[in-house]
């Protein structure tokens, strides 16, 4: 039994399969952390209060896909990334690099019961977009996904999952402590991430330009 926390503008007792945007990082799912805090500033993601809202989720009998665990890569992560979330993509090189990415390195993950990453915070969707356009390199890019620490988040995305989670209750979430607190983890993944840019690159560093002229694939060992 693990324990789970989902930060709303609202108490949710029982989360309903099927519903949620299509949008989200991973579709359609119920988006939960292991961590309250992190659920506290998610209730507060506007200026008003919300609610973390606790569960029990029993994992036995649940396929769970950890795309931060062995066998799995940033790109991964970046390949379902861009088939969920909305990118605008202006330059050329993006939307090839776009096209290249969901072709090669986009894993079977819709099987799975419950999947387990990075939450694409409006930095983490910044630093994708940058390593799309060929402006950061693959390993800044690994790199930038620990800055700020905003955390992992598990998502439930089947039936069985939404028939094993359990609610145990709920407390509020003061927005006038916990929004601030989430504009301010941004705004340090941002800085740090801009002090990482002006860090002089190595000379093997790899950009996406790279990835396609030299046609990786999803099990080349420099992942």
């Amino acid at each position: 039994m693990i324990t789970l926390f989902h930060g709303s503008g609202r108490i949710v007792r029982t989360p309903e399969y099927g519903q949620g945007s299509p949008n989200n990082d991973y579709g359609r799912g119920f988006y939960c952390t292991r961590e309250i805090e992190l659920a506290r500033e998610w209730a507060c993601a506007e200026e008003d209060d919300g609610f973390v809202n606790e569960y029990g989720l029993e994992e036995d009998g649940l396929t769970c896909l950890h795309l931060n665990g062995a066998g799995y890569h940033i790109l991964n992560w970046l390949a379902i990334l861009l088939e969920n979330r909305r990118f605008d993509l202006s330059s050329p090189v993006a939307v090839r690099a776009r096209q290249y990415i969901l072709e090669n390195f986009l894993p079977d993950y819709k099987e799975f019961d419950l999947i387990v990453g990075y939450r694409a915070d409006d930095s983490y969707f910044s630093f994708s977009r940058a390593f799309l356009a060929n402006t950061i390199s693959l390993s800044q890019l690994r790199s930038a996904m620990h800055l700020g620490e905003l955390g992992e988040q598990t998502v439930l995305r089947s039936r069985r999952a939404f028939d094993t989670i359990r609610f145990v209750g709920a407390v509020p979430a003061d927005a006038s402590v916990y929004h601030s607190r989430r504009m301010a983890r941004d705004r340090e993944a941002r800085e740090e991430f801009r002090r990482l840019l002006t860090a002089s690159p190595s000379e093997d560093e790899i950009y996406v330009s790279t990835i396609i002229n030299q046609e990786w694939k999803n099990d080349d060992p420099r992942l």
